[in-house]
């Protein structure tokens, strides 16, 4: 681990290989940590990606385990900590984008921070301290829907200052355009005039690129995968296609997804016209008792010699609310979690070895019961989302090749291209 530069705290699974997927491609060799290690990595990495399911728990909790990872990192000797949040900037006016961010300012004595969720390769910008999905503004892309962390305000400073006692304020796009020296210029004026931290505006990834060299010094940077194309760079390392080589994939094929995003209902629709076979599971016939993970493995096991299948909960907002209505928020979320991982486990036990998850949370829940402890980070399928390769108690002598992909991201045909590119 002597060589290791960067290390990087994720709050959710999907989004550390985001992160380390955009690494990858810029050069570094990355490994995902699964939860805080507890000891060194048996690895010669340039990153490490420490992955909590830290975004959507209590503050304190979130703190605690973003300073134990932050105390890990610290160890193996990395130089620079980077805090990665999701591109929608997933949060409650409680945080816990900004409670973390400071936590972390705090204990590493750091008087300045940058934070900018934009990641212009999946169509999320940010201008005048405005984060945009695509063409709309965040409150009008569907995340002003989400059933944990509702977006509906668009305005990162508004937003991160309700969640910071230190002072929060903007590098705009004009100052961004100029260049790192610009963008050092304003950092300085923003230091003098007691902020603390900076929105960043980016519209590009030459945006990003010309932010890099800027934060070059910055103990800590928090932001979302996209910042992470600029840094490399600093290190001297450039692209190179073997950071991103995985063992040969074989074995059975299938897809599980927990998400509700707009994204990942038209990626199910998607297989379903493309003749695949998916099961769609009912969230209250688990709350009713019925052991719908048994139903839905007996259901897949004469199907997944032919090709992939797909069990899924995804549905639309009125009918996730509705769900929400009769067993609470949590219950009806953490319920179909623990449905969808044990349904992942028992693909995999069943000679699944080339596996899609979608949905942060859902991700978290099957990584845990898969028993992952590490996965090693192989190439994109899209922008945000690479295949991963792990060993897994489910199966230990084969291993597992892995995407994890967060609910907005990927194309309409995203289940299908998978395999294909992992072919």
């Amino acid at each position: 681990m002597s060589k290791l530069v960067l290390g990087c705290i994720a709050d959710d699974f999907t989004g550390a290989t985001d992160l380390a997927n955009n690494l990858v491609r810029a050069g570094m060799r990355v490994v995902q940590a699964i939860g805080v290690p507890e000891g060194p990595l048996d690895a010669d990495v340039d990153a490490v990606v420490v992955a909590l399911k830290s975004r959507t728990i209590a503050p304190a909790e979130a703190i605690a385990q973003s300073l134990e990872a932050w105390r890990w990192l610290q160890s193996q000797g990395a130089k620079q900590i980077y805090f990665k949040y999701c591109s929608t900037f997933d949060s409650t006016p409680q945080g816990n984008i900004g409670p973390v961010a400071e936590a972390l300012m705090d204990a590493m004595g750091c008087d300045f921070t940058i934070a900018t969720p934009a990641f212009p390769d999946n169509k999320r910008t940010v201008f005048k301290g405005y984060l945009f999905a695509g063409d709309v503004l965040l409150n009008e892309s569907g995340m002003q829907n989400h059933p944990l962390t509702p977006m509906t305000d668009p305005n990162l400073v508004r937003v991160l200052q309700a969640q910071c006692t230190r002072k929060v304020e903007l590098v705009d796009y004009a100052v961004v355009a100029r260049g790192a020296a610009a963008i050092e210029e304003r950092i300085a004026q923003l230091k003098a005039e007691g902020v603390s931290i900076a929105i960043v505006d980016a519209v590009s990834n030459d945006d990003l690129l010309r932010m890099g060299p800027a934060l070059a010094k910055m103990p800590l940077v928090t932001a979302g995968s996209g910042v992470a194309i600029g840094l490399p760079a600093n290190f001297g390392l450039a692209p190179s296609s073997q950071a991103s080589e995985l063992p040969r994939a074989g074995g059975k094929s299938a897809v599980v997804s927990g998400s509700c995003s707009l994204a990942t209902n038209r990626q199910v629709l998607d297989f379903i016209q493309r003749g695949g076979a998916a099961l769609a599971i009912d969230p209250l016939r688990i709350a009713a008792g019925v052991d719908v993970a048994a139903e839905a493995l007996a259901w897949a096991a004469p199907l997944i010699d032919k090709g992939p299948v797909l069990v899924y909960s995804t549905a639309e907002a009125g009918a996730v609310k509705s769900v929400q209505g009769r067993l609470g928020v949590e219950e009806a979320g953490a319920m179909v979690e623990r449905t969808i991982a044990a349904i992942a486990r028992g693909l995999v036990e069943r000679g699944v070895h080339r596996l899609v998850v979608a949905g942060g949370e859902t991700s978290g829940a099957c990584v845990q019961a898969l028993g992952i402890a590490q996965m090693q980070i192989g190439p994109q399928i899209d922008p945000g989302v690479p295949w991963c390769h792990a060993r897994s108690e489910a199966a230990p002598e084969a291993g597992l090749h892995i995407a994890l992909k967060s609910g907005n991201f990927g194309s309409d045909d995203f289940f299908t291209k998978a395999f294909t590119v992992l072919a």
